[in-house]
């Protein structure tokens, strides 16, 4: 559902872009759009197949947003970049990026670009899941498919408007 991107980005004066990668053969499905340009994700966007390339979707996103960062004027480079990684199986289906890379790469981009990360997950320990890749125990959470998807994402949202307002996200 990306009703809660629309929430978060109800102020384009904070965003540049807005991107969006779905794992399940990793595609790309938004990428450096203003909100207006967004269409509701729907079933053919989004299928499940049963193989979650968890690894090689955050490996790939960190590589394709740094690029973008990499390669941009310095005044369309954000002050501010937040990853937020959300997924509802564990990792079984990466061929490029392994956790040791992928851990690698989160700590890179915090510790010299200043970046944040949350990790979500349904039917997997997320905090220990988020550890493995070097995010924070702080910023890992589980919620429930069966029950809790739509709280999920209301619960995101708020969180996302705060950093949004704030510029950090409270402990």
């Amino acid at each position: 559902d990306s009703s809660f991107i629309v929430q978060f980005l109800s102020s384009p004066k904070y965003f540049k872009e807005v991107t969006l990668l779905l794992a399940g053969g990793t595609r790309q499905r938004i990428s450096r759009k203003n909100l207006e340009e967004i269409a509701p994700l729907t079933e053919k966007d989004y299928q499940v197949g049963g193989c979650t390339a968890l690894l090689d979707a955050i490996g790939g996103a960190i590589k394709h947003i740094g690029n973008i960062h990499k390669y941009a004027r310095k005044e369309d480079v954000p002050t501010r970049t937040l990853f937020v990684i959300t997924t509802d199986g564990m990792e079984n289906a990466s061929m490029e990026y392994n956790s040791e890379k992928v851990k690698s790469m989160i700590k890179e981009r915090e510790e010299n670009d200043g970046w944040e990360f949350l990790f979500v997950a349904a039917n997997i320990d997320a905090i220990e899941t988020a550890s493995r890749i070097g995010i924070r125990r702080d910023r890992a959470a589980n919620y429930s498919v069966e029950h809790g998807t739509k709280a999920m994402y209301c619960a995101l949202s708020k969180t996302l408007r705060e950093y949004r307002r704030s510029g950090s996200i409270s402990e």
